[in-house]
């Protein structure tokens, strides 16, 4: 077999062939996006329309929220965001499982004592509770089944209150196929009828560590996101990933970074994507958490498909500091630490996706000058009045899958 590279023009959107993506979804591309779990949710929900072979690389190092709980009681990935994607890409119409979608969309209250929640899921369990009775079987078993060994794990000082009924199943799932989450994400993925492919980027129990111009590193990544804490006040030096617990350090305790290698399996569907989506979302714990294991960068450079940057509309706390330029910046210095070998940049990133006359970018001269680094400016609209000052997501779609 030989390999050639083909260069053609396209039309950006391309009204003809999106189109026939709506006409047979299930026909549709491998667009592979690299994101976390919340901010490509609506995106996620639309993209279903149009191709139901999207792939989703998630990072699963989330230390917030009920996933947090779940992650000091157990020593696992965090599922919270895994959960969620495989929910936006849910088939939510009558032919697919609203009930299942309903149900692992529900959240144990935060208002109950401990003994009430715990009743509580003893009534799920033994299939009582209305939303599980609702679950026609085979799936009903499959769902209490998982969430009984669930209940074997927790122990007595587990906390349930405002617990997502969908993390304790996929939790109690992981624990069923011997602390491995695939199986799990599969056979999830068939119950709700899933558009699309989800994994973690790694299967395994890290945090995210950022070290800071301050001085200070902070280990855990609702730390830096600052949703649960307060927003960053100095920019991110240097993201890594540590086996050491959530916390903030002086530079000179601060936890080792840890290297680990992304699965053969995920260099596959790196290798076999048709268009390669840098996405919207948090800069560092959404997007440059994917590109920090090993081989993840090998992978794209190798990947025979245009990649494409779509940056960010709105306030991101964790881009204190940087211009546009000085993102694109990072994510060829993260992409390229990830490669064996020194790679021409265009291997990395082709494209980048922006709407000046309507989004904030900064000064102009910062798009001549990635321009330097061989990046191809696609300049159009992608924040329409309903949106703004946001991204559209469905004119980002269009974007994106008009260069497939």
């Amino acid at each position: 077999t030989q390999h050639i590279r083909i260069t053609r023009s396209v039309d950006i959107p391309n009204p003809v062939k999106l189109a026939r993506f709506r006409r047979a979804p299930e026909l549709g591309p491998k667009v592979l996006f690299f994101s976390g779990g919340t901010a490509l949710r609506e995106l996620s929900r639309r993209i279903i329309d149009s191709t139901h072979n999207s792939v989703h690389l998630i990072t699963p190092f989330d230390s917030g929220g009920s996933s947090a709980k779940l992650r000091q009681a157990f020593g696992m990935l965090a599922v919270g965001d895994l959960r969620n994607r495989l929910m936006a890409l849910a088939d939510r119409s009558v032919k697919g499982a609203p009930e299942i979608y309903e149900l692992f969309a529900w959240r144990f209250p935060k208002d109950e004592s401990p003994k009430m929640l715990s009743e509580l899921l003893a009534t799920i369990i033994r299939g009582r509770h209305p939303l599980v009775a609702q679950v026609p079987d085979p799936m009903r078993k499959i769902i209490r089944t998982h969430l009984q060994f669930f209940a074997g794990e927790m122990g007595p000082d587990f906390d349930l209150s405002g617990a997502s009924v969908g993390n304790l199943i996929l939790t109690g799932g992981f624990f069923n196929y011997g602390r491995h989450i695939d199986p799990v994400i599969f056979l999830f993925s068939k119950l709700v009828e899933a558009r699309g492919t989800v994994r973690p980027i790694v299967n395994k129990d890290l945090h995210l560590a950022a070290e800071l111009a301050d001085g200070r590193v902070l280990v855990g990544q609702h730390l830096l996101t600052g949703k649960e804490a307060t927003p960053l006040a100095s920019a991110v030096r240097r993201l890594y990933l540590t086996g050491d617990k959530a916390g903030e350090y002086a530079v000179a305790d601060a936890p080792q970074a840890v290297n680990v290698f992304i699965r053969d399996k995920i260099t596959r569907l790196i290798a076999k994507a048709g268009l390669i989506c840098y996405p919207p979302g948090s800069f560092y714990s959404s997007l440059v958490a994917n590109l920090l294991p090993k081989g993840v960068g090998e992978a794209v450079s190798r990947a025979a498909c245009p990649k494409i940057y779509v940056p960010s509309q709105g306030a991101d706390p964790e881009t204190i500091g940087m211009t546009l330029l000085d993102q694109v910046r990072a994510l060829f210095g993260y992409l390229e630490r990830g490669c064996d070998a020194p790679t021409p940049r265009e291997n990395l990133l082709n494209f980048l996706l922006i709407d000046t006359e309507r989004g904030d970018y900064g000064p102009p001269s910062d798009l001549e000058k990635i321009k330097r680094y061989g990046v191809e400016i696609i300049d159009s609209q992608l924040i329409s009045d309903a949106s703004a000052p946001l991204l559209d997501e469905q004119l980002v779609i269009d974007h994106i899958l008009s260069l497939v």
